[in-house]
């Protein structure tokens, strides 16, 4: 089974920035690999993915804002998050291979 691992989450202002990392127990150069997000009281909400290929899609809520991208030799697949809205607070999970990571929390506040 693959460990999906994420870190980089934390407060930050609105406005602010911050990068996630997901770091994969094995290489996942074949695999498109997923980032959703989880805000308090409401339903996970798909956020970004990258395929193999390189080839990107985001949901209408963070495009502009929010970069996915991949090192494969790291086994790592990252989210430059830009222009952080307080409603962008939410737990954030990676999704690969039929694997989610648990999670690392963003809170964007004053």
């Amino acid at each position: 089974q693959v460990q999906l691992v994420e870190s980089g989450g934390g407060l930050v202002q609105p406005g602010g920035s911050l990068r996630l990392s997901c770091r994969a127990s094995r290489t996942f150069d074949r695999y498109t690999m997923y980032w959703y997000r989880q805000a308090p009281g409401k339903q996970r909400e798909f956020i970004a993915y990258i395929a193999d290929s390189n080839n990107t899609n985001y949901a209408d809520s963070v495009k502009g804002r929010f970069t996915i991208s991949r090192d494969n030799a790291k086994i790592t697949v990252y989210l430059q998050m830009s222009s952080l809205k307080p409603e962008d607070t939410a737990v954030y999970s990676c999704y690969g291979m039929g694997n989610w990571g648990k999670g690392t929390l963003v809170t964007v506040s004053s």
